[in-house]
C-alpha cells in the first residue's frame, strides 16, 4: 500500500494521469475517485524524488513505495480531510452532529484538524451543495458509454431460436456525435471489443471515459471509492486515456449518454424493430447505415448536425489511436498450491517453487499468461486450454525434494492411514506425471473426500477405481457421488440372468466385430462365463463395471 486506503494501482495511475494525460488535479481527484489534495500530494512527492513515467515502469512497487513514501508507515498528508461528501450525507441521519463526526474524525486521526476548522471547511463544502450549473464540454474530452436497455433480436437460421443482442452507445460530450453496435452480452470481452471498435469509428482517443457502474467495466461500483476493473484500467492506460465513472445516484452525470440512447432507440431500433436478421454482422450493417443518417441529421435549434459538429470541435483535439488495437487481456487474482502452480481456466501453470502460498496476479491474453507478483513479472507460459492437465517448466521445480514441507512419501505414509486401496491409487497418481509434486493436488482431493465421507468409504471407493484402472481423483470422487463404493464389484457379483436360447452374451458381439459365425464362438448356443456381463435389470450395476459419467478410461 502507497499509504492509507490507496492501492500502489491507484498510485500509479495518478502519476500516469499527471505525467502523460496532463490532466489536472480536480480531474485526477475524480477520475481515482479521491481528493484532490491526495493527488497533488502524490505528483509532488514523485517530482521531488525525480520519479518520471519511465522509471515507473522499471520499478518494482515496493521501491516506487520506499521513493514516495520513506519514512515507515507514513502517509501523504500529515492533515488529512475528510470525506466532506460523506460528512453531509451523514448528518442528514437522525441523531447525528457535526460534533460528534469531528470527534470519530479524530479518533481515526489524533493529528487531524481541530474542531473550528473542521467546521470551517465543511461550511465552505455545505454551501456549494446542489449548485447545479450547465456543464460545458471541451472538445474531444469526454466520450460517454453505457447499454442501451433494449435489445435487437437476431434469429438463428439453423433452429429458429430468437436471441436478444445488446446494443453498445458511445456519445461524444461536445458534438453528440454517436457510435453504437450489437453485441451478444454485456461481458467484458465484448464491453472492451466495443470501446475499441468505438476508438476506430471515431478515429481518435478522448482525454476522459465516462462509464455508466456496469460491472463488466466497474469492479465494485461503491460510492466513494468504486474499484475499476484491471483489464478495464490497462485499456485505459494502452490508449493513453482515463476512466472517470459516473458517480452512483448523480443522473446528471451521464445525462449525455441517455440522450444517445434515447437517439439509438428512437431513430434506430424503431426502425429495425420490423425487420429480421439472421446474424449478427447483419444486424450491425444496418444500424450502421441508419446511425449515419441520425449524426448527418441536422440540429433543430443549433447550426449544423452531429457529424459536422464532431468534424470541427471533437476530432481536432482526439488523442492519436496506437499502432496496434489493444489485445483483450482478462486478470485474476490465483494463491500458489503446494504444487507450485496457479490455476487459470481449470488449466494449471507453473511459478518458482519459492512463491509457494503466495498471492500472485495472472494477466492472460489468447496465447500467453503472463505471472505477476507484486507488480513485477516473474513468469510466463504459452496460454493452453487442455482442462485439467498442467504446464511445468523445469527450472520451478525444486533441485532437491528433501528440503520441501511438501513430498510424496509424506503422502503415501498418510495414505497408509486411509487403507491399503488408498496407498495404491496415491502411489498411482504419484506416478503417472512427469514430475510428482504435479499429482500433490489430486492426492490432498482425494484425502478431503475421506473427511467427507470416512476410510470405509473412500477406500471401498479407491478399490473400485483400481479395478477400472482409472486410478484418478476424478474417478474416485465420482464413484462416491453415484453411490458405487457400496455396490460389489462385477467378479463378487451374483449372476441372476435366466439361461435361454435367443438370450445373446458380450461373446457374440465380439465374434461379430471379428467376422466370425455366432455358432463358431458360442458353446452350442448356451451361456459362456463373460454372459455374466449383461446389463441385467434385476442386477443393479451390472454391465457398468468401469463406465463412470464424465471419467475417461
Amino acid at each position: 500500500m502507497a499509504g492509507k486506503g490507496i492501492s500502489m494501482r491507484k498510485t500509479k495511475e495518478i502519476l500516469r494521469l499527471k505525467f502523460v494525460n496532463q490532466l489536472s488535479f480536480r480531474q485526477i481527484a475524480r477520475a481515482c475517485q479521491l481528493s484532490k489534495t491526495t493527488a497533488k500530494e502524490y505528483v509532488e512527492r514523485a517530482e521531488k524524488v525525480g520519479l518520471t513515467i519511465e522509471k515507473i515502469q522499471t520499478l518494482s512497487e515496493d521501491e516506487i513505495e520506499k521513493l514516495l513514501f520513506p519514512e515507515s508507515g507514513a502517509t501523504p498528508s500529515s492533515r488529512p480531510l475528510p470525506d466532506w461528501e460523506e460528512v453531509h450525507l451523514e448528518l442528514k441521519k437522525k441523531g447525528v452532529t457535526l460534533q460528534g463526526l469531528w470527534e470519530e474524525y479524530r479518533e481515526q486521526h489524533p493529528d487531524g484538524l481541530s474542531y473550528s476548522r473542521f467546521h470551517e471547511l465543511y461550511q465552505k463544502y455545505s454551501n456549494t451543495v446542489d449548485a447545479v450549473m450547465r456543464q460545458t464540454h471541451r472538445g474531444g474530452e469526454k466520450l460517454f458509454v453505457d447499454y442501451s436497455g433494449k435489445t435487437i433480436e437476431i434469429v438463428d437460421s439453423t433452429t429458429g431460436e430468437i436471441q436478444q443482442a445488446e446494443i453498445f452507445v458511445a456519445v461524444w460530450g461536445a458534438s453528440n456525435y454517436t457510435f453504437a453496435e450489437a453485441t451478444w452480452t454485456q461481458s467484458l470481452p465484448d464491453w472492451i471489443g466495443s470501446h475499441i471498435r468505438a476508438m476506430n469509428f471515431f478515429g481518435g482517443v478522448p482525454a476522459l471515459i465516462i462509464p455508466d457502474n456496469l460491472k463488466s467495466g466497474i469492479k465494485k461500483p461503491w460510492y466513494y471509492d468504486p474499484d475499476i476493473n484491471p483489464t478495464y484500467q490497462e485499456f485505459a492506460s494502452y490508449y493513453q486515456t482515463a476512466i472517470l465513472p459516473a458517480r452512483v445516484k448523480k443522473p446528471r452525470d451521464k445525462g449525455k449518454v441517455e440522450n444517445g440512447v434515447l437517439v439509438i432507440q428512437r431513430w434506430i431500433l424503431m426502425k429495425l424493430r420490423k425487420r429480421r436478421f439472421f446474424s449478427l454482422d447483419e444486424a450491425n450493417q444496418a444500424i450502421r447505415e441508419l446511425l449515419e443518417k441520425a449524426n448527418a441529421r441536422p440540429f433543430k435549434k443549433l447550426p449544423g448536425s452531429r457529424q459536422s459538429t464532431f468534424e470541427e470541435i471533437d476530432k481536432p483535439a482526439l488523442l492519436p489511436l496506437p499502432a496496434q488495437p489493444y489485445e483483450y487481456a482478462e486478470w485474476k487474482k490465483a494463491r500458489v498450491n503446494i504444487d507450485y502452480h496457479v490455476e487459470f481456466k481449470d488449466h494449471y501453470y507453473s511459478v518458482p517453487y519459492q512463491l509457494i502460498g503466495q498471492l500472485l496476479d495472472l494477466r492472460a491474453t489468447s496465447k500467453i499468461l503472463e505471472i505477476f507478483h507484486r507488480g513485477k513479472r516473474i513468469t510466463s507460459h504459452q496460454r493452453s486450454y487442455h482442462k485439467g492437465k498442467p504446464t511445468t517448466l523445469d527450472e520451478h521445480m525444486p533441485k532437491n525434494h528433501q528440503f520441501m514441507k511438501w513430498n510424496p512419501q509424506r503422502f503415501l505414509s498418510w495414505a497408509k492411514k486411509w487403507g491399503d486401496n488408498v496407498e495404491k491409487v496415491i502411489a498411482a497418481i504419484l506416478e503417472s506425471p512427469k514430475h510428482p509434486e504435479i499429482g500433490f493436488r489430486a492426492c490432498l482431493g482425494v484425502f478431503r473426500l475421506g473427511q467427507k465421507v470416512g476410510p470405509a468409504r473412500l477406500d471401498a471407493a479407491c478399490q473400485r477405481a483400481l479395478h477400472c484402472h482409472s486410478p484418478k481423483y476424478r474417478t474416485v470422487r465420482t464413484i462416491l457421488e453415484n453411490g458405487q463404493d457400496s455396490r460389489p464389484l462385477p467378479m463378487q457379483e451374483e449372476n441372476t440372468t435366466p439361461s435361454h436360447e435367443n438370450l445373446r452374451g458380450s461373446a457374440y458381439f465380439q465374434a461379430a466385430a471379428k467376422g466370425e459365425e455366432y455358432a463358431n464362438s458360442t458353446n452350442n448356443g448356451n451361456l459362456t462365463e463373460t454372459e455374466t456381463d449383461r446389463d441385467d435389470k434385476s442386477t443393479p450395476g451390472a454391465g457398468k463395471q468401469c463406465i463412470l459419467p464424465g471419467i475417461e478410461l
